[in-house]
């Protein structure tokens, strides 16, 4: 049995609206997602050194940089990093990966630092400009952070050849704030803190996804996003695992409403490990 044979059907669905793979197809644009998103292009386009956009875990972080990545112009060169760790070396490696330079002739820091000079300069001389991109990077430890500033100095006629985008979990807005980190913070020039949605934009954003999956946008009652809402604090990655959840549920019932009984059981069940059950709930419609 595929995935999309879990309840599209009983729903008149073309796919599943609430998978937890990040695609920009379903990306719902909330006032903050748009901000997020201005800033990102904000830094690329002002050649901004280093960018910073950070949000707690599942708030649509990952979903941005692939909207991003595909609205990339043919001018530029642009490396990814996800979930990047390591010591000196470790990192300048990942960051070679990233951009597809071979490294196999190189056998120490210093011919790896040359091995990225000459790649940019030679990506400056033909016209492209060069970004990386850094997913997950509050995983990166202070020395991390501290090489990678040392990166975006290399130069060409006062032009900066590498610019630097990093995304990440609330931890990395306090590591870059850190005394020991001053110097990378004045690199920063654009950043954005992304928090949850308020209860009308989950409202709004379930209403969307089910549209683009070819519903009708209405199969969860208010109640019952109210319900989602207050389960999934407006965290988007939780929004859809509840969801997903709340219609295999209901097509389980041959039901083709969403109650807030069925967000309710699906919490008491223990099936989404965020979940909490209480007697915190909302009277289900008639």
């Amino acid at each position: 049995m595929s995935d999309t044979g879990l309840y599209t059907e009983q729903f008149d669905l073309s796919e599943r609206p609430f998978t937890l793979l990040p695609d920009p197809e379903f990306i719902y644009w909330t006032p903050m997602h748009r901000r997020a998103y201005s800033i990102l292009e904000y830094g690329i386009l002002t050649h901004a050194p280093i960018t910073v956009v950070t949000g707690e875990v599942g708030a649509g972080k990952t979903t941005l940089v692939q909207k991003l990545l595909k609205s990339i112009p043919d001018d530029v060169t642009i490396g990814l990093i996800s979930n990047a760790q390591g010591g000196r070396g470790e990192l300048l490696r990942w960051v070679l990966y990233a951009l597809d330079v071979d490294t196999s002739g190189a056998r120490d820091y210093v011919e790896l630092f040359q091995l990225l000079q000459n790649f940019l300069i030679e990506e400056y001389a033909a016209g492209r400009r060069s970004i990386l991109v850094i997913d997950e990077a509050q995983n990166l430890s202070i020395e991390g952070l501290e090489e990678l500033r040392m990166l975006t100095n290399v130069n060409s006629n006062k032009d900066e050849l590498l610019q630097l985008v990093l995304v990440g979990q609330p931890e990395l807005r306090e590591m870059v704030l850190r005394p020991e980190l001053r110097q990378f913070a004045q690199r920063v020039v654009a950043n954005f803190h992304l928090p949850a949605m308020d209860k009308d934009m989950v409202a709004a954003y379930i209403s969307h996804r089910l549209k683009v999956a070819g519903g009708q946008g209405n199969e969860f009652t208010k109640q019952a996003c109210e319900r989602v809402w207050e389960v999934s604090k407006g965290v988007p990655r939780l929004v859809n695992q509840i969801c997903d959840f709340a219609m295999v549920y209901a097509a389980t019932s041959e039901e083709r409403l969403i109650l807030s009984s069925v967000i309710d059981q699906v919490v008491k069940d223990g099936v989404f490990f965020a979940g909490y059950s209480g007697d915190k709930g909302v009277t289900d419609e008639q």
